[in-house]
């Protein structure tokens, strides 16, 4: 015998909620059903996959390289259905995105509107995650396409470039008149840049930056938004990067701030959909980055540029 469907999606909600009760519950069965299948799992394949005490539940290290394959296989299963039920009929069924903290509050609420209004049959289901986060579900297949900063590693992984956004320097705003006049990036040499916390992208590309100029971060700090850096740079606590998109919402009215562009080369990011290569969604993967991008900000010479139509 085989191991069902069943006992891998049960095993793979025993991983998840590494507690019995919970994955009953997330399974929709009551709890002995649930250990029963683990069990008989456990038997066929003749190894134990699950450590259970009264206090805690946790994987063998062989039951976490089976909950690993299941994932794979889960995910292989529910695109074979998927790919069944929509023959001839793209977005029939919810589209999955995973967007990271810096671009969804400043992109999606410019572009959604006009997508729902061009394809009213589209269900996107939109989750907020850091890119580690969005990369891992989209591999295991709880997510069926990522928007991200670029590059992501991975063959097993296809891009659409999306747009490229420049980076400002955000400082508190001194006496005087301001200036316009664009800063070279070695002006950051030697200042002290408010950045977020590990996990976001955004802080490895400013740590980048700021390598080339020889700046430092200011590790009495970290925060968990843009909109706290935003407001610690008014607060006079000192300065920080922020791409261009994100102006508009976190600057626009504040009085104590000051943006400065800087001189080519300009630091920038690329931002872009990601999704499985063998997805079968992958079609309605590329509608929709078409579709976002027939709809983005236009061309701006001070810091945005749509990518070349795909």
């Amino acid at each position: 015998m085989d191991p069902t469907v069943k006992q891998l999606r049960y095993l793979v909600a025993v991983a998840d909620q590494l507690h019995f009760r919970r994955a009953a519950e997330a399974c929709h069965v009551t709890q002995p059903a649930l250990s029963e299948q683990i069990a008989q799992l456990e038997d066929l394949l003749g190894v134990r996959l699950v450590e259970r005490s009264r206090r805690r539940v946790m994987m063998t290290p062989v039951g976490e390289e089976v909950v690993r394959r299941a994932r794979r296989v889960l995910r292989d299963l529910d695109d074979l259905v998927q790919t069944a039920g929509r023959a001839g009929q793209p977005f029939s069924t919810p589209l999955r995105m995973g967007v990271i903290p810096t671009i969804a509050p400043y992109l999606l609420p410019r572009i959604l509107a006009q997508v729902r209004a061009e394809s009213p049959e589209l269900q996107l289901l939109l989750r907020e995650e850091q890119t580690g986060r969005v990369v891992a579900d989209l591999r295991e297949g709880r997510l069926d396409v990522g928007l991200l900063a670029l590059p992501i590693e991975g063959d097993d992984l296809e891009v659409q470039e999306l747009y490229q956004e420049d980076f400002v320097l955000l400082s508190p705003r001194g006496r005087g008149r301001q200036s316009t006049r664009r800063l070279p990036v070695t002006e950051l040499a030697q200042r002290r840049v408010l950045l977020l916390e590990e996990g976001h992208c955004l802080r490895q590309q400013a740590l980048e930056v700021c390598a080339m100029a020889g700046a430092r971060e200011n590790d009495d700090f970290r925060a968990s938004s843009l909109g706290t850096l935003v407001q610690m740079v008014a607060n006079g606590i000192g300065v920080t990067l922020l791409p261009w998109l994100a102006l508009d919402v976190e600057v626009r009215g504040q009085s104590a701030l000051a943006v400065r562009r800087f001189k080519p080369p300009v630091p920038s990011r690329r931002v872009g959909l990601i999704w499985r290569r063998h997805s079968a969604r992958r079609d309605e993967i590329r509608d929709l980055g078409r579709m976002i991008h027939r709809h983005l900000p236009a061309a701006d010479r001070n810091g945005f540029r749509p990518a070349p139509a795909a």
